[in-house]
């Protein structure tokens, strides 16, 4: 049984469809990256997949773990498992790091907290407003910090690598690392592609192009192809096999 099934999923906007049939399985400990130019419906596949509140599921089905979790509100798929990194995290005065973490390490567990915040060079700022003035490489790192502790089945990230400098990149990478040797899998949505060439597996890579998956392959196949020669010509390569 996969962990995840998307069942030629269409996801609206407002009155506009974003997502337009995606269909797609992941296996439990797998990860696949999600690439494409921007306004391809990255972010809001993954919005929907948590069943945020800003998409709308207008045809196909979301499975997760033989359990239809459609209509079911975001809240319970974080009971089921699910876990997303935000892309642009908000600022949230008043409400400090630390006391968001140990409310969650409380709820779900956590025995190498204060190693992962180390690790994750996030103990200098436990004690800021959430995300209050931090920088890009803050906030991911800040954002993966509280993914963890939620010790999810499921990780979505929203471009992590966006905005944020090399060391944090490698720390992000090596984290994403520790997430899959437990279990996890892993949907990591990149428009640069910069964190791939850190992480150690990769089991597939989908190109996303107006709401549909245009292609699908091994990471050595496609990822040096979109390198080389960018998504709209790389997919022409890739279909071609030029």
């Amino acid at each position: 049984m996969p962990l995840l099934e998307l069942v030629d999923l269409r996801v609206c906007v407002e009155d506009k469809e974003v997502i337009k049939g995606v269909s797609l399985k992941i296996e439990p400990g797998e990860v696949h990256v999600i690439m494409g130019p921007n306004g391809s419906g990255k972010s809001t596949l993954l919005s929907a997949i948590m069943g945020l509140k800003k998409t709308r599921i207008c045809g196909g089905s979301i499975i997760f773990n033989g359990v239809d979790i459609t209509n079911m509100p975001s809240y319970e798929r974080a009971k089921l498992g699910i876990a997303l990194a935000h892309q642009n995290p908000p600022e949230i005065k008043g409400v400090k790091l630390i006391d968001v973490a140990n409310a969650m390490a409380k709820k779900y567990g956590c025995s190498d907290c204060t190693l992962l915040a180390k690790t994750l060079l996030v103990n200098s700022f436990l004690h800021r407003s959430l995300f209050v003035g931090f920088s890009g490489g803050e906030k991911k790192r800040t954002e993966l910090f509280l993914l963890m502790l939620q010790n999810p089945k499921l990780a979505l990230l929203d471009e992590p690598d966006s905005g944020v400098d090399v060391e944090s990149i490698e720390i992000l990478a090596r984290t994403m690392e520790t997430l899959r040797s437990r279990g996890t899998s892993l949907i990591l949505v990149t428009h640069t592609g910069a964190i791939t060439e850190k992480l150690s597996k990769i089991d597939k890579v989908h190109i996303l192009m107006n709401g549909q998956i245009a292609y699908s392959g091994s990471p050595d196949v496609v990822l040096p192809v979109v390198f080389k020669f960018g998504f709209r010509k790389g997919l022409e390569v890739l279909m071609g096999g030029m």
